[in-house]
This record gives structure tokens, C-alpha cells and sequence, in this order.
């Protein structure tokens, strides 16, 4: 009797972070409409955007159930090869494609770590690992520093979590990351900083990038509720206009939502990351791959907030597809571990590590 309200209780639990998703996208997509009439915008991109997180999500949910290891792993193949044929950091290419390339790698080492955990055989566990590791190398063969520093990070963070009892403790922690490095952002558009830092930091940004944030919050303060429109940032950006290979957008997922969808938009887009925390938080996947998950799109959040990775559809899908992933509940029992951190449990249960 207890187990079957247990499991009726975690059912209740899953059905509202999908309600709550469901919610937030669609908040998302209609807003982007509002936006868009507004100001004779183009929302395309963002239901693009929306559309692929929800397909993405779909997909895992349903993938995750019915292939716990082989899906993971098959996602974290086909990422690092995506990132492969991705154009490489090169100065000749527009900026987005270096974020978009070390997003794919970050969300393909994820993938392959939540793929280990999912796995039973210790010595699949560990080759799956060194997948993971070797996705982090590719990423310093590609020249991808930030790949590589992020699938480094989301690799000890896996290992790390082996030890988490409290999954609540380590989601608050990537919670406060991804604000600290948004909030890091925003001050650096602001000149908020210290001249000696900002001027630190320009040198590893690059002065170009900083002028496309400035020019996004100089129109996000045209009109603070609405912005200017989807899509129109590129009209109005003076450094767009005068740079050599332009690609209309600030480069910073953040900024760009404040410029074109003003301040609802900037919160649309937290409330989407903090809903895939909740919806970590709530999954009956052992803490490992909830922590795992969560720390991979954390370092995605990152990369978006001082680049553009979230305009690339395949790193949109991508993170839906590890979230989904992470919260499915796979047909065959994945044993002890499957349970919610102690938080949620009652009192005298632990988990294991």
C-alpha cells in the first residue's frame, strides 16, 4: 500500500512540472505573437525555438522510457558529431558558431554521463565515462575552449554527484551559477564593473561582442515592456549595421530578449530554465543523472548568456532532449537509486549513494 501511493504521489508530482512546462512554452510562444504585432516583428525564431524544446523534450520523455542507456548514449554520439561538422571557431565565422559548437559538445558529455548512470555493468559505466572524457578532448581538438572547460566542468560535477543526497541543494547551486554568470553579463553591458575587470574581460569577449550588448540594452530601454520586436535587433543595432559579417543578433540570449521582448521576456526565458530545474527536481531518476542533466544545461544557460547558442535549432532540440531524457521514467526498474532525494521523502529514509 505504501508503494503504490508512493508511486501515485510521484505520479502527481510529474504531472505538474509537465503542466508547469507546458505553461511556460506556451507563455513563450504567445508572447512572442504580442511582441511581434506590436512592433511588426518576426517571431519565427522564437516559435522555432520553442518548438524544438518541446519536441526535443517529447522525445526524450518517450526515448528515456523505453532505451535508459542506449539513448543517452546515442544522443551524446550524434551531438559530438554534429559539433564535428559544426564550423569550428574560426575569426572568419560569425560568433555563433563557436557557442553553437561548444554547446553541442557540453550537451553531448551530459548525455554520455547520464547514459553511465543509467547503466548497470560497471564496465559500461565506465566506458560510457571515458565518453564522456573523450567528447571533453574532441572539444580541445576542435579549439573550442569553452567546450572544453564546460564538458570538463559537467564531468566532475557527474562524478561529484555520486555523493548528493540532497539533489534540492546541488539544482540551487547551478540555479545561482547560471544567475551569477547572466548577472555578470549585465554588468559588463552596464559598464557596471570595475575598469580594470571590464577591461580584463573585453580582452577574452572582445570589444565587438560588448558593443552588440550595449546596443541591446540601449533599445531594451525604448520600451521596457515590449522591446522592439522578434527578429527586428538586427535593424537597429548600429554595430550590426556596420560590422563586416553580421548576423543580427546581440550574441547573449538574455540581452536579446530584453531588447525585442523587453522585461516579460527576459522572465519567460528564466522561468524555462528554472521550470527544467523543477522538473529535475521532481523526476524519479536517481540524483546522478538529475545533477548530471542539470549541470549540463546550467553551463548551456552560460554559454547562451555571452553567445548565441540558443539561435541554433540543434542545440534548442538538443537541451529538450537531455532534459526529456532525465526526467523520463524508464519501463524497467533502475532499482535502489530510483527514488526522490531525502527532501521529498519521509523522514527516516536515505538514499544510497
Amino acid at each position: 500500500m505504501t508503494s503504490a501511493a508512493d508511486s501515485a504521489a510521484a505520479g502527481e508530482r510529474r504531472n505538474a512540472s509537465d503542466a508547469t512546462g507546458v505553461i511556460v512554452l506556451a507563455a513563450c510562444a504567445v508572447w512572442s505573437l504580442i511582441t511581434a504585432a506590436a512592433h511588426d516583428g518576426r517571431p519565427e525564431g522564437v516559435l522555432l525555438a520553442v518548438l524544438a524544446v518541446a519536441a526535443g523534450y517529447a522525445s526524450g520523455r518517450i526515448l528515456g522510457a523505453l532505451l535508459p542507456v542506449a539513448a543517452p548514449c546515442a544522443g551524446a554520439l550524434a551531438g559530438l558529431g554534429l559539433a564535428i561538422v559544426t564550423p569550428g571557431p574560426q575569426i572568419s565565422l560569425p560568433l555563433g558558431h563557436t557557442g553553437a559548437t561548444a554547446a553541442l559538445l557540453t550537451l553531448s558529455a551530459g548525455a554520455a554521463c547520464c547514459a553511465a548512470w543509467a547503466a548497470r555493468p560497471s564496465a559500461l559505466r565506465l566506458a560510457l565515462t571515458l565518453l564522456a572524457a573523450g567528447i571533453a578532448v574532441t572539444a580541445a581538438l576542435l579549439g573550442s575552449t569553452t567546450g572544453f572547460l564546460t564538458c570538463t566542468g559537467v564531468l566532475l560535477c557527474s562524478l561529484a554527484a555520486a555523493r548528493m543526497r540532497r539533489r534540492a541543494l546541488g539544482l540551487t547551486g547551478l540555479a545561482l551559477a547560471a544567475a551569477l554568470v547572466t548577472g555578470a553579463t549585465w554588468a559588463i553591458a552596464e559598464n557596471a564593473l570595475p575598469d580594470g575587470l571590464t577591461a580584463s574581460l573585453e580582452g577574452q569577449l572582445t570589444q565587438h561582442r560588448v558593443l552588440l550588448w550595449h546596443d541591446a540594452l540601449r533599445l531594451a530601454r525604448q520600451d521596457p515592456a515590449l522591446g522592439v520586436g522578434p527578429g527586428r535587433y538586427g535593424e537597429l543595432s548600429p554595430t550590426v549595421t556596420q560590422s563586416l559579417l553580421p548576423d543580427g543578433k546581440p550574441h547573449s540570449a538574455p540581452l536579446q530578449q530584453a531588447a525585442e521582448q523587453g522585461v516579460i521576456g527576459v522572465a519567460l526565458l528564466a522561468a524555462v530554465f528554472c521550470w527544467v530545474l523543477y522538473a529535475l527536481w521532481r523526476t524519479p531518476r536517481p540524483t546522478p543523472i538529475a545533477l548530471t542533466a542539470g549541470a549540463a544545461l546550467t553551463a548551456l544557460a552560460a554559454i547562451a548568456s555571452i553567445g548565441n547558442a540558443l539561435s541554433f535549432t540543434t542545440v534548442t532540440a538538443g537541451a529538450g532532449l537531455l532534459a526529456g531524457l532525465a526526467t523520463a521514467r524508464p519501463l524497467v526498474d533502475e532499482g535502489p537509486e530510483n527514488v526522490m532525494d531525502s527532501a521529498a521523502r519521509p523522514r527516516g529514509d536515505r538514499l544510497e549513494p
